[in-house]
């Protein structure tokens, strides 16, 4: 893949001539076309192409694998579609926890979304979504019903092996292998494709992969799997471990923030750099670890964190540094507030799915060129 929009600019300057050729040719005594110029779009016009929502409305809707972990689901869904869909992140903790989140501060995300509503005609590329360490299967909102309303089917699975319930202590007794809940979700969506109200609605033939931080290495090594075309890794790099997966030779598209301290960007640097091309390497000034999920519109823009402080729980927070620092992180100055970056997560994440689907012959808005364009400088490195 390579990073330039000069493609895109020669295809709309032959559209234009085709055109006045045409009109000129339909009559021989017709006035000679006047004089037109194409208007080249400027760097920040690429940076934000895929920032907003698409076309399609999106649907949601909730599956089951046959492990027992929930799969959450976003699709484009018919037009007309309205409505909202809200999670709580106090559902996802344990009752004894949830007892205890007293507190007033907000722990809500809301996306505009309908439940169950009829699915577009498609048939969609697909996006497996891996959460990270702490987190749920639709702590990433912001993103994959952005990704839906651009035309894909993103399919997300708690992860019980490491989900916020089991961090809390309420976890099961036999957690499922993430990567089996990736996979299993695949051949989930495979059922759902003949049968159902998602039938005949998914291209399996086009399969991309997105994790955030411990889903990160998740996709790393479920996109060893054939059926997956390439991956999306946020926050992450490659495990520190003597059974660290090979990187598959595929595309792939890393992502960090420079004011991760959960994850420092030193190690998505090192993962890029071993990483088969073509790949690419975003980080992003400002953004925290928490940059990538909803969490910090949590709790007064303090995250998780601020939530179980309005509850009371500070002192116990005090005890457990690790998991306030995991549940802070990018929430809190100099880490810039998540509305100035989301936007522009949603358009490179996007835009590179976009690419490796064929949807678009190469990349929009995402390399050295742009950089300087979005809301917040981004440090870029491609590998062809």
């Amino acid at each position: 893949m390579r990073f330039t929009h000069r493609s895109i600019v020669v295809a709309a300057v032959m559209t234009v001539t085709l055109l006045l050729a045409a009109c000129g040719a339909s009559d021989d005594t017709a006035d000679p076309p006047t004089e037109t110029t194409t208007e080249v779009p400027t760097a920040a016009e690429y940076a934000s192409a895929f920032s907003e929502p698409g076309p399609y409305p999106v649907g949601i809707t909730t599956l089951a694998l046959e492990t027992g972990p929930l799969v959450e689901v976003w699709y484009p869904a018919v037009q007309g579609t309205t409505g909202t869909d809200t999670y709580d992140m106090r559902e996802f903790t344990p009752e004894a926890v949830q007892a205890l989140l007293t507190g007033d501060a907000d722990s809500t995300f809301t996306i505009e979304a309908g439940r169950d509503a009829d699915a577009a005609q498609g048939p969609f590329p697909v996006v497996l979504f891996s959460h990270g360490s702490a987190g749920i299967r639709q702590q990433s909102s912001f993103l994959t019903s952005h990704l839906a309303s651009w035309g894909m089917v993103v399919a997300s699975p708690d992860h019980p092996s490491r989900d916020l319930n089991s961090r809390l202590g309420g976890g099961p007794a036999e957690p499922t292998d993430s990567v089996d809940d990736l996979l299993g979700t695949l051949a989930l969506l495979g059922e759902q494709n003949l049968v159902g109200p998602l039938a005949g609605r998914m291209d399996l033939d086009a399969v991309g992969a997105v994790g955030h931080s411990a889903g990160g290495g998740t996709v790393l090594t479920a996109a060893n799997d054939p059926a997956i075309d390439g991956y999306v890794s946020m926050a992450s790099g490659v495990p520190r471990s003597d059974d660290a997966p090979t990187l598959p030779a595929k595309p792939s598209f890393f992502l960090a923030g420079s004011q991760d301290a959960v994850v420092p960007p030193e190690r998505t640097r090192a993962a890029f750099e071993v990483a088969p091309a073509p790949t690419l390497l975003w980080i992003i000034e400002g953004v925290g670890h928490n940059g990538f999920d909803d969490f910090c519109t949590f709790g007064n823009g303090q995250g998780i964190i601020g939530v179980a402080v309005a509850s009371g729980l500070g002192g116990l927070l005090e005890s457990q540094p690790a998991l306030r620092a995991l549940g802070e992180d990018g929430c809190l100055p100099p880490s810039v507030p998540v509305q100035e970056t989301f936007p522009m997560i949603n358009h490179a994440v996007t835009s590179w799915l976009r690419s490796l689907f064929g949807v678009d012959s190469e990349p929009v808005g995402l390399g050295p060129e742009v950089a300087d364009a979005y809301a917040v400088p981004v440090e870029i490195e491609v590998r062809d």
